[in-house]
């Protein structure tokens, strides 16, 4: 029977985008990957997600940003597993956490996610700005 702690696991998906509105898209994205891992009977944990939230760290701010990656870091080391949520891309920070998974040995899948032309329609309708080109 597979234990609470083999459930962990960390998520990996765009965070930053060219735009305002494509950030916004990809903080969508990334809380339905976490959705989807939950359903999966996951325990997920996405570092990006959760540290960017207004009022815990400001990302743009480098002392604080380093605070959040090495927050982010020190938790995913109890992961057993990284999950890569690929429908938009694979950034330079996900880079980042796939060669970092890598030299752990942590096993690395790649997903993604049901429906994603659903979800895109449904998170265009959410973010402003209709003259905005969004990326699929």
């Amino acid at each position: 029977m597979e234990s609470d702690l083999e459930k962990l696991v960390v998520i990996e998906s765009p965070f930053k985008g060219e735009g305002y509105h494509e950030t916004e898209l990809n903080i969508l994205y990334a809380r339905a990957c976490v959705h989807d891992s939950l359903t999966r009977g996951e325990y997920p944990y996405a570092s990006h997600l959760f540290y960017t939230q207004d009022g815990i760290l400001n990302d743009k701010d480098e002392k604080e940003r380093s605070l959040g990656i090495n927050a982010g870091i020190s938790w995913g080391n109890l992961a057993k597993k990284t999950v890569v949520y690929q429908d938009r891309g694979i950034s330079k920070g996900m880079e980042y956490g796939i060669k970092r998974a890598k030299e752990q040995g942590k096993e690395i899948e790649f997903r993604n996610l049901p429906n994603y032309d659903s979800f895109l329609q449904k998170a265009k309708e959410k973010v402003s700005g209709k003259d905005y080109e969004f990326k699929k």
